[in-house]
Formats: C-alpha cells, sequence, structure tokens
C-alpha cells in the first residue's frame, strides 16, 4: 500500500508540472482549447450531415453513431492526454542520453517514461465527448443499468490500455532505431480504421479482411466499437466480444511491459 502511494506521489507531482506549464503559456493553452473545440464541432457536423440524407449508416443509427465517436474521442483524449506526450519523446531520451538519469531513479521505468509530460488541454476534449455521450443516450431513451455503466468503463478502460500498449511497444524499437518517427507515424495510420465502426468495412472481400485482421490479429476496431454497443444497448453479435476486448487488454498490456524490458536490456547509455 506504501509504495502505492509513492506512486499516487509521484503521478500528481507529474500532473502538477503539467498544469504549471500549461498556465505559464496561457496563450498557447487556448489556442490549443480552440483548436480543439474547432476540429470537435466539424465531425459532429458533417456526420450530423450526413444523416440528414440517411436513416442509417450500416446498422447505426444517428444517436448510435454519435454515442460511437464519443467513445472514440474519449479513448484517444485519455491516450494524448497522458501517454503521446511521453511515447513521442522516448526517442530523444535515448539519443541524449537522458534515459540514464531515468534509469537510475528508485521507482520503475515505464512508469515514469509513460507518465512524466502530459498534455492537459486534452482534458477538454474528455469533456465534450462525455457531452456528446450524454446527448447521443438521450436521444436514444433507452434505460441504463448499473452493470451497463459499470461494463463501458471498463471497457473504455481496456481501449486506453489496448492503445498505450500498443504505442509504448512502438516507442521501445527507438532503443534499437535511435528515431522511430515513421513507426509512430503507423500508430495514426492503423488506429485510422478505429474512427469507424467495425460493421462498417463488412460487404466486400477487401472490407471483410480488413475487418477481420483489425478485429481479431489486432483489435483496433473492437476497442471502440465494443463499449459503444454497450452503452448504446446495442446487440454484440457475438456475445463474447467483450470478454474478448477485456483479454485482449489484458495480453497486450503484458506484452508490451515484456517488449519494453526487454528493449531496454538492449539500450547502451551515453556514456558507453
Amino acid at each position: 500500500m506504501s509504495e502505492l502511494r509513492q506512486y499516487a506521489r509521484v503521478f500528481g507531482t507529474f500532473f502538477s508540472n503539467a498544469l504549471v506549464r500549461e498556465m505559464t503559456f496561457r496563450s498557447n493553452f487556448v489556442i490549443t482549447l480552440v483548436t480543439r473545440g474547432f476540429w470537435f464541432a466539424v465531425q459532429v457536423l458533417l456526420f450530423d450531415l450526413i444523416y440528414r440524407r440517411v436513416e442509417f449508416i450500416n446498422d447505426w443509427s444517428r444517436e448510435e453513431y454519435f454515442t460511437f465517436m464519443a467513445t472514440g474521442m474519449l479513448v484517444n483524449a485519455i491516450v494524448e492526454a497522458f501517454f503521446m506526450p511521453n511515447c513521442a519523446q522516448f526517442s530523444e531520451l535515448i539519443r541524449t542520453g537522458n534515459l540514464d538519469f531515468v534509469l537510475l531513479k528508485p521507482i520503475d521505468t515505464q512508469f515514469l517514461v509513460s507518465f512524466e509530460k502530459m498534455d492537459l488541454a486534452m482534458v477538454t476534449q474528455v469533456l465534450l465527448s462525455g457531452s456528446l455521450l450524454g446527448y447521443s443516450l438521450t436521444q436514444l431513451g433507452r434505460p441504463l443499468g448499473v452493470l451497463q455503466i459499470g461494463m463501458f468503463l471498463l471497457l473504455v478502460a481496456a481501449a486506453v490500455t489496448f492503445f498505450y500498449s500498443l504505442m509504448i511497444a512502438l516507442a521501445s524499437s527507438s532503443i534499437f532505431l535511435g528515431r522511430n518517427q515513421s513507426l509512430l507515424d503507423f500508430w495514426f495510420y492503423v488506429t485510422v480504421f478505429a474512427r469507424y465502426p467495425g460493421s462498417i468495412y463488412s460487404g466486400s472481400p477487401s472490407g471483410e479482411l480488413i475487418r477481420f485482421a483489425f478485429s481479431y490479429v489486432l483489435p483496433i476496431l473492437l476497442v471502440v466499437t465494443v463499449p459503444a454497443r454497450v452503452i448504446g444497448g446495442m446487440v454484440l453479435d457475438p456475445s463474447w466480444l467483450a470478454g474478448f476486448t477485456l483479454l485482449t487488454a489484458f495480453g497486450t498490456l503484458l506484452a508490451s511491459r515484456l517488449v519494453f524490458r526487454w528493449s531496454l536490456r538492449y539500450y547502451r547509455s551515453a556514456s558507453s
């Protein structure tokens, strides 16, 4: 328990430092908020215009799709707020030799590498996605149970865990490559598939191939689609997808942990 409190204090210090940095450059912080708000508004307006012409996109109604969109934005905001700045900076720690000082600290290296910097402007994206989720659920008018809400939150945590695991595993390649910007770009290219529900990719051989690969090989589609269907009261087909998503998140976290620790074995400090 004392060790857990120690990690909580360190996380609190990181959060305080991030808040001080944001308040030091208030103009940049405000501009980021405005930019994120504009992007959010454009995304909602685009699909609102589409749904004025059609009643369903595949099996998703307007309110159900907004539920999916809000879930995806929520997951993305959490990942970009807490993990993206650190994973993007990991190669610089290696190049400059500053990873030496991280390794010397009496705390888990992966924890420090993952949480040292935060982009608190993305917290507003969490609020915006939450408001969109609340609006869409209200429009759906379907009753929500405690178990349903709890499962949704657990699945959102699983989605964040999955994307973090994929990101930290790619960042670990910096130890071998020196610079891995192209691999981090690959993360963006692959995760773009998660912006749309998995069922949209059905109907053609190539679409079915994409749907299978990114559902059961690299389950990018499932980690956003499944929680959206759960909170929206939609049927899961097959019914075991929620359990599979949770197991996948745990498996990828364990695998990324092993990859990270294995990569550190090949790190050569700036003094060596």
